[in-house]
């Protein structure tokens, strides 16, 4: 008997896979495994509708689709390594299971500060565990510490003010989102999160935590000196892939330095022979042709289609893909398009109170454009950034 597909990780990517490899006419075994006990879930939802308690479920597909898809789905079932010789995972519960195909879709695992104190009421966000337990706690909060303003610290700081609690924000880099998309569209972004009332506090980070007698988070000291109180603290500095379960597989890993992550070509395929990668933990080609990953929602759909294209031996698509990704911070949606850097070369073209549009470019080429509160605007550039054409494009009225 042939072994089967096995897509190790249950979260969009991994699901999105499975799904692609049916629609394109595999029929052959299939096997889902997830380490987390819950269906494949939505997860850009956690930071904002689930933690204010506006949605109780995000799940993307019902019990029923993977029967009726014949998706064997295994969860609670945790890979802990693989040997690419003989075609075999091996499980926490010391089992094994066989592979034709090994597609891995593990995704990532929040970052933790060091050094700190395991006390109660300071979180992490990247599952659904971590989200409930926020969300339950967020009920009874006045004050709370976010440490790390990238787009998760951002989307909770903003959740939180919707709650009425009093939100200090802070972040080592001269604005939020500034090593991601500049100090520039960084600073409209901290205008918004001052104007809704955030104690947003740039160029400091966290030194310590203070605690009470019986254990729980009660505040903070910064590297700056300062003390804060606080009912809950949440450190969102980032996420690392989830690449501890490959160490010893032969398996060709990215740099840390770099990203980290699964190196993969421009379909997916890895090192190793019968072992793909897709989604937050791949590292594939992109723009320069230099292989990094892509943390966005449709990344993960976009490059399950190739994969499951290319494993079936057809011949995969060629087009252009444009990334795309959004944040809903208060009522305003950011989104973005193309490869924005913030070591790109930065033009604000517009910037009405919390509307704004920025230009991206390298070389004079345009890269990306981000906006708030513009979604033609943003949109229509999709051919433009395909083409790296000259930002001078865009600028120069028709």
């Amino acid at each position: 008997m042939t072994a089967p597909i096995v897509i190790v990780g249950a979260g969009l990517a991994g699901l999105r896979t499975a799904e692609e490899l049916r629609r394109a006419g595999y029929d052959g075994e299939l096997v889902l495994v997830g380490e987390e006990s819950r269906l494949p879930y939505d997860r850009p939802p956690l930071s904002k509708q689930f933690v204010r308690g506006e949605t109780d479920d995000t799940t993307l597909r019902p019990r029923a689709f993977f029967a009726e898809k014949k998706i064997d789905l295994r969860l609670n079932t945790e890979a802990v390594g693989v040997d690419t010789e003989a075609r075999r995972i091996c499980l926490a519960d010391d089992s094994t299971l066989a592979y034709d195909q090994l597609i891995i879709a593990t995704g990532l695992r929040p970052r933790r500060l060091p050094g700190l104190p395991d006390l109660t009421g300071v979180h992490v966000l990247r599952g659904h565990a971590h989200a409930a337990a926020l969300r339950a706690e967020l009920a009874d909060a006045a004050t709370a510490l976010v440490v790390g303003a990238g787009f998760i610290g951002c989307e909770l700081a903003a959740s939180f003010r919707a709650h009425g609690v009093a939100v200090v924000l802070v972040e080592p880099q001269p604005t939020p989102l500034a090593s991601v998309l500049g100090a520039e569209v960084g600073a409209l972004v901290a205008a918004m999160h001052r104007d809704e009332g955030v104690d947003l506090r740039c160029g400091t980070g966290l030194d310590s935590l203070l605690a009470d007698d019986a254990g729980r988070v009660r505040g903070a000291k910064l590297s700056d000196g300062t003390e804060i109180v606080a009912d809950l603290v949440v450190i969102a500095v980032g996420s690392r892939p989830a690449t501890e379960w490959l160490t010893d597989s032969g398996i060709a890993l990215a740099e840390p330095s770099t990203g980290g992550g699964v190196l993969a070509d421009e379909v997916g395929r890895t090192s190793a022979e019968g072992v793909w990668a897709v989604g937050d933990v791949a590292a594939w080609p992109h723009g320069t042709g230099l292989r990094k990953r892509v943390e966005h929602w449709t990344n993960a759909g976009e490059q399950a289609k190739l994969l499951a294209c290319a494993l079936l031996g057809a011949e995969p698509s060629t087009a252009a893909r444009v990334p795309y990704f959004w944040s809903d911070q208060y009522d305003v949606k950011i989104q973005a398009l193309g490869t924005p850097n913030a070591t790109d070369d930065v033009q604000i073209v517009s910037a009405d109170g919390r509307k704004f549009l920025a230009y991206y470019s390298r070389g004079g080429n345009l890269t990306g454009v981000v906006g708030a509160g513009m979604t033609a605007q943003v949109m229509k550039a999709r051919a433009k950034i395909a083409a790296a054409a000259p930002v001078t494009d865009l600028l120069t009225p028709s």
